[in-house]
């Protein structure tokens, strides 16, 4: 219970600190909107193609959108431990008391209740634009839990990575790097059977693809609740994995001080 509280404690801090950045704020809300509405209007008669499931582009497009801007987000959280690290926040927070695994499950923790955020908003304006979740209210909580958990996956990655490289330009080219390979090895954009056939074998082994999948299953008519729930434990298992490293890359940190 000390480590929840201490969780708790640390969450609010990081929210009281987004909201001191009105720009950002802006951006996080914005910027799923404009990503929805292009890509839909780009790519609106590409399901003249087979293997789409649904005629409307909108309504295939909603769920990859949804764990396309929680993959992105995760992936550039750690920046908000090097600038901790940079200002010296995270040497005074172990002169606490603090629970030290909050300081890293916090940052997960608040990495994934933004997502689900931006989520709420990707589905209303698909909502808006035609879209309906397939699933129902436990279909909403399917897709709810999907971009949480690839949040929460990924920001234990990048915290990690933030922790043992400690700089911005490291951070900044190893985003970039796994960014863009992993969401095109994805069905975010594009039915799997238009994909090569080595993209397809790499997308099983994807964490952005299984949220994808939990997600479109429940989106799209034909819910198979199995491989929603199987993808959403695959990923639950990844983001224990990935935090675990960002638990471990701390107490790599602390041994240098």
């Amino acid at each position: 219970m000390t480590a929840v509280a201490h969780t708790w404690y640390m969450l609010g801090r990081q929210t009281r600190n987004l909201v001191r950045q009105p720009v950002w704020i802006f951006i996080l809300l914005v910027q799923p909107f404009f990503w929805l509405l292009l890509y839909s209007q780009l790519f609106r008669r590409i399901t003249d193609l087979p293997g789409f499931g649904t005629t409307s582009y909108v309504q295939f497009l909603v769920p990859g959108i949804v764990i396309m801007t929680a993959f992105f987000s995760a992936t550039w959280s750690g920046m908000a431990m090097i600038e901790d690290l940079r200002l010296g926040v995270v040497e005074r927070f172990l002169a606490t008391p603090a629970r030290r695994s909050a300081l890293i499950l916090s940052q997960v923790v608040r990495s994934g209740l933004q997502s689900v955020i931006q989520a709420v908003i990707i589905l209303g304006i698909g909502f808006l634009m035609g879209a309906r979740v397939a699933g129902g209210a436990a279909g909403w909580l399917v897709i709810f839990l999907a971009a949480f958990l690839v949040a929460a996956t990924f920001a234990g990655v990048s915290h990690g990575l933030a922790l043992l490289t400690r700089k911005d330009a490291t951070m900044i080219a190893v985003s970039n790097f796994i960014g863009l390979p992993l969401l095109f090895i994805s069905t975010a954009l594009i039915a799997e059977d238009l994909m090569p056939s080595w993209m397809q074998w790499a997308a099983r082994f994807n964490p952005v693809q299984w949220g994808i999948l939990s997600s479109r299953e429940v989106m799209l008519p034909g819910t198979d609740w199995t491989a929603a729930w199987t993808h959403l434990l695959y990923l639950l298992a990844a983001a224990v994995a990935t935090s675990a490293f960002a638990t471990w890359a701390f107490r790599a940190y602390r041994r240098t001080l």
